[in-house]
């Protein structure tokens, strides 16, 4: 009897441990929370395509700053399109504009925007008193080598004196190369008053070197291709022989000045429509005259703030109507 009274005993605790097993095996799912079964592999998606633009862009970086250049200052970059993601086009925001902090090297990082004609100032500007890294400025024969290069052009986001976004340039990588983009840009937001350009501008340095090896530019208008570009510039100038470790440099004997040929300037050069060269003639000195950017062709009236302008970049009309028949345009402001 009590053999049958341990079995008795026995089988119904192996019952009891059996259907507890099979209550916690069956009622599992019922206690968990129901998900999405896509939505795991969407986030994952999202934060790989997130990585790969990083990672492409900053490898587009590097291999810019390894290019030499070989006669042509600006070239394409990935055939001329621009590399913003989808969530970078939105316009969810507004316009605004954003600066990379200075690295340990003092030198500026990026510039970012969603332009809009908002953002577009109206008062003057003020003088430039930032010296960039690599600013050892001289005169030439032609004008000084160096700019106070915006990498945002002051034109589009009333953007001066802040040295998060303030390279050394070369007076050509300034004006034409630059000024050629800015200048389309704010032709745009300017007769596109509710439009708007997502806009990016990276300083390219190779190393620790402080003077810049050009800058990459790309934009996109939102909405259309009427701005659609990706390029790189290159900091420049013919004639002379840069050092990017420190912005010092050799002039050939053609573009020496007849004043100096070795003495450094902290001039107020800047960038953009405004760029005026101190020490130089400019085109304020002729009264009355149309001037015409032959880099740019784009002519200014008395009165417009780009009308003085170094005069070896000058060509000058009587009449507006000569300025256009010579394929000029009219400078907006």
């Amino acid at each position: 009897m009590k053999t049958n009274h341990h079995h008795q005993v026995l089988q119904s605790i192996l019952v009891s441990f059996i259907t507890m097993i099979m209550a916690v095996v069956i009622g599992a799912p019922t206690t968990q929370p129901e998900q999405p079964t896509s939505s795991i592999p969407q986030v994952q998606a999202s934060t790989k395509h997130h990585k790969k633009v990083n990672t492409t862009t900053a490898k587009t970086n590097k291999k810019l700053a390894k290019k030499k250049y070989q006669g042509l200052q600006t070239i394409d970059v990935n055939n001329g399109n621009p590399t913003f993601t989808k969530s970078e086009l939105s316009t969810a925001k507004g316009a605004w504009q954003s600066y990379g902090n200075l690295d340990s090297y003092n030198r500026p990082t990026v510039a970012n925007a969603m332009l809009s004609k908002s953002l577009m100032p109206t008062a003057k500007r003020e003088p430039l008193d930032v010296d960039p890294t690599g600013w050892h400025n001289k005169k030439l024969a032609s004008g000084y080598l160096y700019n106070r290069s915006h990498l945002i052009g002051y034109q589009l986001t009333g953007q001066n004196n802040n040295p998060k976004n303030l390279i050394t340039g070369t007076r050509s990588l300034n004006s034409p190369e630059m000024l050629h983009y800015e200048d389309d840009l704010a032709y745009y937001l300017k007769t596109n008053p509710n439009g708007y350009i997502r806009y990016q501008v990276t300083p390219i340095f190779r190393g620790d070197e402080l003077l810049a090896r050009g800058v990459h530019m790309q934009a996109q208008s939102i909405g259309s291709n009427a701005i659609h570009f990706n390029v790189y510039i290159f900091n420049v100038e013919d004639g002379v022989k840069l050092d990017y470790d420190d912005g010092t440099s050799v002039v050939s004997t053609s573009e020496q000045s007849t004043n100096s040929s070795s003495t450094s300037y902290s001039s107020h050069t800047t960038t953009g429509t405004d760029a005026t060269n101190n020490g130089d003639m400019n085109t304020g000195d002729v009264q009355g005259k149309i001037v015409g950017n032959v880099n740019s062709k784009i002519y200014h009236v008395p009165g417009q703030a780009g009308y003085r302008m170094n005069s070896s970049n000058a060509v000058y009309f009587n009449t507006e109507a000569q300025a256009q028949a010579a394929g000029y345009r009219k400078a907006l402001r």
